[in-house]
């Protein structure tokens, strides 16, 4: 179970994994020693899967993000499988959901323009048996955060 001091730290590490360890002891009110003694314990109790950089999108010609709906009329392992793979050879998918409803998967992809979402389309179609692929094209980003709530922890 988390106490307190756990949740600042893994908050203050969420916001900002480059702050030295002086830092992050300065903000959750710790020695270095005993903040990396809790660092480290998180880490290796699985609360940190990683620690990475964010890029900007449109620095990167990136400018387009679409969600894919899927639908498919075969629900076997092996195409399961086949779906897995796909998709993580597909380096345009940033984000791939098994979701309850209408839609069997949800994709999140990031292209430059609409001509490469199309090319994107046509190599995952060409792979797959799917009964049903809709893009919707993002239009405004109002909310994207990596930052989890941690009130629940």
């Amino acid at each position: 179970m988390l106490d307190q001091t756990d949740r600042k730290l893994l908050d203050a590490i969420q916001k900002d994994a480059t702050r030295t360890l002086a830092e992050l002891s300065e903000s959750v009110g710790l020695s270095r020693n005993a903040c990396w003694t809790r660092l480290k314990r998180l880490e290796e109790a699985g609360y940190v899967k990683g620690r990475r950089a964010l890029l900007n999108r449109e620095k990167l010609n990136l400018g387009l993000m679409v969600f894919v709906s899927i639908r498919t009329d075969i629900h076997s392992r092996a195409w399961a499988e086949d779906f897995r793979q796909a998709v993580a050879d597909l380096p345009e998918i940033v984000g791939v959901y098994r979701t309850a409803g209408e839609t069997d998967y949800l994709i999140q992809a990031v292209v430059p323009d609409v001509a490469a979402y199309d090319a994107l389309y046509q190599r995952l179609t060409a792979r797959l048996t799917l009964s049903d692929v809709s893009g919707a094209f993002v239009m405004e980003e109002i909310k994207a955060t990596s930052e989890l709530p941690l009130d629940y922890a």
